[in-house]
């Protein structure tokens, strides 16, 4: 699957990160990045069901 986040609608809360580290980074600007844009991980979408903002696009 395929992951991206919408920085403009991202507020930084640090859960994509704290579910899935090996996909998520927060930056110097808290806002989350992706460390693997191509993933089988599963946690990457529960980072994407539990982002309050619903930042976090899967493309399957």
């Amino acid at each position: 699957m395929k992951v991206r986040v919408d920085e403009a609608t991202c507020i930084g809360c640090g859960v994509c990160e704290n579910l899935c580290p090996d996909v998520f980074k927060l930056d110097d600007n808290m806002k989350a990045k992706v460390l693997q844009p191509e993933t089988d991980l599963d946690c990457a979408k529960d980072a994407a069901d539990s982002c309050p903002t619903a930042a976090i696009i899967i493309e399957e």
